[in-house]
């Protein structure tokens, strides 16, 4: 079988993600024929099927709660349930808003407990820090470096754990983030007072 490779996005809100930036860098540098695709909560069995197909999937989301989103989640349960014949590699390519891309590590470790518990061998893992602002930033030739490299890894049959984030100060950091954040809700309407309350509806 051909070692192509299928992208499966995540995310809640995969068609206008974050992590659908990263999918196509992804498949722009991989040597390797890719395609792509999302979960969404009618899709599973369809998406199973399609995976046997495939030498390599590439799980590409963010970081939620410290976890994989429900999106996910429920895909993974789905799966579980499946009886595919033949079983891809898995790879993570997984982003978080934290400055820290060690923050990702648990999520990852929940794929890699999935695979492991379920016969898919477990490829390559990319964790990237301060996710939507990087690619954004003065420093996205780093996160764009390493999801070359990445893709490298995942067509080559490599299992690489690589990582990257800003290479800035905390307290700049913080400032960048908050100015970010702010910028982004006023496209929305949205005030920096709305943003500080806990309030996520009415």
């Amino acid at each position: 079988m051909e070692r192509r490779i299928l992208i499966l996005n995540g995310s809640p809100r995969a068609p206008r993600s974050n992590s659908k930036h990263y999918a196509g860098l992804f498949a722009r540098y991989s040597p390797r024929p890719t395609d792509y695709a999302e979960i969404r909560r009618n899709n599973h069995a369809q998406l199973a099927a399609r995976m046997t197909e495939y030498g390599d999937v590439v799980l590409v989301f963010p970081l939620y709660a410290d976890a994989l989103p429900v999106t996910l989640l429920d895909f993974l349960k789905s799966l579980e349930a499946a009886s595919l014949g033949h079983r891809p590699t898995i790879s993570v390519l997984v982003n978080c808003g934290f400055q820290e891309y060690r923050q990702n590590e648990t999520a990852v470790r929940m794929v890699r407990l999935f695979c492991r518990r379920n016969g898919y061998a477990f490829g390559s893992v990319l964790m990237l820090g301060s996710g939507e602002a990087i690619l954004e930033s003065p420093f996205r030739f780093l996160a764009v470096r390493k999801v070359k490299r990445f893709a490298r890894s995942v067509a080559e049959g490599r299992a690489e754990v690589l990582h990257t984030t800003m290479p800035l100060p905390k307290r700049l950091f913080v400032m960048a983030s908050t100015r970010y954040w702010i910028q982004y809700g006023r496209q929305f309407g949205v005030t920096r007072e709305q943003m500080q309350t806990p309030e996520i509806e009415g």
